[in-house]
């Protein structure tokens, strides 16, 4: 096997956001007492409500509740933009769902990309209201058995029950109404290879999944850096009122996309002058984080994870003297 291929493999399991802590022998612990999640809504828009995440890295003390899940009271019923990590977290927001818009049904249900912490609460909503890009249902549907594997582990008893569901609905418009409520639909690219961006015409927030993280690290087990710096330069002429990030707080003064440029300028020129200089893995691993990201979570962890996700295929390119922008 290929070192590239090899790699390919690695990264499919450390997928999980936050979830390739280790790559190990995977044993799926379902045998704890059941667990629950206590979900709470913030009204961050008219209608529209986030379930924030844990600025943290995947735990059996956070349930994998890391990422954002979002929801949008339409006319005639909801609009819900990602999922969770969990099936019990899937049931658990449709139940709060339920609980802050009694009798209102579940239109659709936006899948941004297809990393688990994301959308492995699918399991619990209609299928037919699952929809996604055709390139995030491939790569939820080619990477599922390892994410699913690799969650279990990391997880346990969080995860009973839960089986990947990629969503039945391949979106191939770029603005759709739903229930009375019209959302733009734009695929980007660079956190993944398909990065879905939702707007909501009728507020003006955007969702920009993974592509923005604010106040957290970004993650990196499938990404492009240069096709991630153009999503963001676009995330920043699209008109707006608001924007919310993947993981961290509402941002209605796109702070949200500085600080990942930056990370992701930063990481960039650091993982280079390793090559540069001949570092082992370790060694690289071992680069000070600046001190402007001290505050955000799990700086270190992530860092240390884009070393192994980025280093060696940067290496390659650069010893092949591939230009920095092709890369």
């Amino acid at each position: 096997m290929s070192r590239r291929a090899w790699l390919g493999g690695a990264a499919a399991l450390a997928a999980s956001a936050g979830a390739g802590a280790l790559i190990g022998p995977i044993r799926a612990q379902t045998h704890a007492a059941p667990r629950s999640y206590r979900l709470e809504a913030v009204e961050i828009a008219a209608r529209t409500w986030c379930v924030y995440g844990a600025q943290e890295d995947l735990s059996r003390a956070n349930g994998g509740a890391i990422a954002n899940a979002a929801f949008i009271q339409t006319p005639d019923g909801v609009v819900v933009v990602d999922t969770g990590p969990s099936k019990r977290y899937g049931e658990a927001l449709a139940a709060l769902i339920a609980e802050q818009l009694p009798g209102k049904r579940i239109l659709r249900v936006f899948n941004t990309h297809h990393h688990p912490d994301h959308v492995f609460g699918n399991q619990a909503f209609p299928r037919e209201a699952l929809a996604a890009p055709q390139a995030v249902i491939e790569a939820m549907t080619a990477q599922s058995e390892a994410l699913a594997a690799n969650m279990y582990r990391i997880l346990g008893d969080w995860m009973r029950g839960t089986v990947p569901t990629p969503p039945g609905r391949a979106l191939n418009a770029s603005r759709e109404e739903i229930g009375g409520r019209v959302f733009t639909l734009t695929e980007m690219k660079g956190h993944t290879a398909c990065d879905l961006v939702v707007r909501d015409e009728e507020t003006g927030l955007v969702f920009a999944g993974d592509l923005a993280f604010l106040d957290r690290a970004p993650t990196t087990p499938n990404a492009d850096l240069p096709a991630w710096r153009a999503s963001l330069a676009a995330l920043r002429r699209m008109e707006r009122d608001s924007l919310l990030p993947g993981h961290g707080p509402v941002d209605p003064q796109g702070a949200s996309l500085d600080q990942t440029l930056d990370w992701l300028d930063w990481l960039d020129g650091t993982l280079r002058e390793a090559v540069a200089r001949g570092l082992t893995m370790n060694e690289a691993m071992a680069a000070p984080i600046p001190a402007r990201f001290a505050a955000l979570g799990v700086a270190r962890t992530e860092f240390e994870r884009s070393v192994v996700h980025l280093r060696a295929r940067m290496e390659e390119e650069i010893l092949n003297g591939i230009p920095p922008d092709r890369l």
